[in-house]
């Protein structure tokens, strides 16, 4: 009786809605907690984040221009899909961290469950958190929320996928879009969750994925002068004072680093956080 070879998965990056390997050619080994080889993963270079950044900014004009009740109705989608394939993102999961299988498991469900969350607010949100401001004259002073643009994040290092989840899913509910450096050592379920994305409604370039070291990418990303945003949620291992210095230098809105069980826990601040607040006057009719 003869044995079939298995096919083992390459992991690539998911730039503009595909999936190509690093520019560079390189690639790096990810094992298990103990040391067993997984698979090879693309390790992502300076070059491979500025086209993230220019796959961002061409794909995030559709979905900025997108209604918010059609936003809400695709990353639900994605929840959709990632419900169907719960089983094989909790085996990635347990085969990268050493987590149990109920762990696991429980963690691909707080991540569907976040995602369905910030999917709900994206028709809700603008009415929260804009409103009617009183004036001294005939005119009607209205102010809305609208996209910073592109947001680059630096994904939690210490999850696989829940902290992934919960670093991208606020920056689109607003109508940005994302070039995220993914955990270093747990890269496999963010490149699954790019075919998630790549097979729902979510335009290319929306969502960017980079896998590596975030020490050589996070730089680059904070310096580029086509981030509007930068969330460095899974940077506190990194020299983030210096990050923020350098994203300074193109006025680039920064949230800090997080840290503990609560990082980039689901709230309507995470939002916000990448919006900008745009102010009408119109005048009233005086018939």
């Amino acid at each position: 009786m003869s044995k079939r070879l298995t096919v083992p998965k390459t992991y690539k990056l998911f730039i503009g809605g595909k999936f190509p390997r690093s520019e560079s050619g390189r690639t790096y080994e990810v094992a298990t907690r103990k040391g067993v080889f997984l698979a090879n993963a693309a390790l992502a270079s300076r070059k491979d984040a500025r086209d993230a950044v220019i796959a961002a900014r061409a794909g995030g004009k559709a979905w900025a221009g997108a209604t918010a009740y059609n936003r809400g109705q695709v990353l639900y989608r994605v929840a959709e899909i990632l419900e169907g394939r719960r089983a094989q993102f909790a085996d990635e999961i347990v085969q990268q961290t050493g987590l149990s299988a109920a762990a696991a498991t429980a963690e691909v469900d707080e991540a569907i469950d976040r995602w369905v969350w910030y999917a709900g607010w994206c028709d809700k949100f603008g009415q929260v958190t804009g409103n009617g401001n009183p004036v001294a004259g005939p005119y009607f002073n209205i102010s809305v929320p609208e996209p910073t643009g592109v947001v680059g994040v630096i994904a939690p290092q210490d999850t696989a996928l829940v902290g992934l989840v919960s670093a991208i899913a606020p920056a689109l509910v607003a109508g940005n879009s994302v070039v995220v450096v993914a955990s270093e050592a747990y890269p496999l379920s963010a490149i699954s969750l790019a075919e998630v994305l790549a097979t729902s409604d979510v335009p290319g370039g929306v969502v960017n994925v980079l896998t590596g070291s975030p020490a050589e990418l996070a730089p680059w990303i904070a310096s580029h002068p086509d981030v509007h945003g930068l969330d460095l949620v899974g940077a506190g291992a990194l020299d983030w004072v210096a990050l923020q210095v350098a994203a300074a230098e193109t006025l680039t809105r920064v949230l800090p680093p997080e840290s503990g069980a609560d990082a980039a826990a689901p709230s309507l601040e995470r939002i916000t956080a990448f919006t900008e607040t745009k102010t009408v006057w119109h005048p009233k009719s005086l018939v």
